[in-house]
């Protein structure tokens, strides 16, 4: 095995440290990657703190992997040294469940995540993108297009395609009006990818601080929620409505923007169950919905669609030593619109 570096919660109450650790010896259809930047997502925070439970410990997080191919295994057809790929949110999957579909592959049993979580052996632990290294085999190995930077296409591998995935599945495109709710680091992708999708979009946001930020990115439209003029100037005009919060919001007055027949998706995860009036869905035939990441195929799909549209995350890039304060910023929402480690600081 050989030895790797990076960043580790040891416990839920302290800071993340240095901390060194051991790869896996890549098989014959793996690819080892040299990291060199990692984006900063919402989650790493939860799981390093366990505020979803069941955080192993100690963890290296991060699941936005932006890297090079340093090594291939013998059976590797896909990539060859010096390939430019990344790693997402998972890094395995069943491939023997009868009720195995590669297009949902990451809402079947048996995915194996990027960090907290153990290798199909069952016993060696999975550690993210925090490091200076990874092993990761072919089939879960994604291309970075040319002419994406690297540090900024990093969080595509999760901020995009969970992003990406709904607007894809409720069909956004022209003729459909979409609402994307937060301005975050989810948010701004949402902008992004429906605006080249072509549909037409509104940002609704808790304040208009970020409008300028919203419309320059494509929105073409910018409330405040804050403003309980919005909810009435705005009832039933959506066909989708995207919520990236993941905060406690008042669920039926959104549901009260869709039009008939629409859809609320969450992405976001709030910490607390999630409080409906029946009659919020039952008048208008509405839906509530939630969608996850997207498949090893859709996600390369995003990055191809990304590549096409010059589409990459907007990122603050720091030192991996400043870890620890990039999160307290993100839990301020104090950042425009995505961390991202510059893997070389370790």
């Amino acid at each position: 095995m050989a030895l790797a570096k990076g960043y580790a919660a040891t416990d839920a109450s302290k800071p993340l440290t240095p901390f060194v650790f051991e790869r896996r010896e890549p098989n014959d259809d793996d690819v080892v990657i040299s990291v060199k930047y990692c984006g900063v997502c919402h989650s790493d925070i939860h799981q390093a703190r366990d505020e979803w439970g069941g955080s192993k410990f100690p963890m290296v997080p991060g699941h936005e992997v932006a890297g090079i191919v340093t090594t291939v295994g013998s059976k590797v057809t896909k990539f060859k040294t010096g390939d430019r790929v990344g790693v997402g949110c998972f890094v395995n999957s069943c491939i023997k469940c009868a009720a195995r579909d590669a297009d949902l592959e990451h809402y079947m049993p048996g995915i194996v995540l990027t960090y907290n979580d153990v290798e199909a052996d069952g016993v060696t632990p999975t550690h993210g993108g925090y490091s200076d290294s990874i092993v990761v085999k072919e089939g879960y190995v994604l291309s970075i297009p040319d002419n994406l930077p690297l540090d900024a296409a990093a969080p595509l591998l999760c901020a995009g395609i969970t992003l990406y995935s709904p607007l894809r599945h409720w069909k956004a495109g022209p003729g459909k009006k979409i609402a994307i709710v937060g301005m975050g680091g989810l948010g701004h992708m949402g902008v992004k990818l429906g605006h080249a999708m072509g549909a037409e979009i509104t940002v609704l946001s808790q304040t208009l601080s970020k409008k300028e930020d919203g419309l320059k990115l494509g929105a073409d439209h910018y409330y405040a929620t804050s403003d309980p003029e919005t909810f009435k100037t705005l009832a039933g005009t959506f066909d989708v409505i995207i919520c990236t919060a993941g905060i406690a919001i008042d669920w039926n007055a959104y549901l009260g923007l869709l039009k008939i027949d629409g859809t609320m998706v969450l992405v976001g995860a709030p910490e607390h169950p999630v409080p409906v009036n029946a009659f919020s869905v039952i008048a208008g035939r509405k839906s509530l919905a939630g969608s996850g990441i997207g498949s090893i195929k859709e996600t390369q799909e995003m990055l191809n669609f990304c590549g096409e549209h010059n589409i990459v995350a907007e990122i603050e890039t720091i030192d991996i030593k400043d870890i620890n304060h990039a999160y307290e910023r993100v839990l301020k929402s104090d950042v425009r619109y995505r961390f991202v480690i510059d893997m070389a600081t370790l």
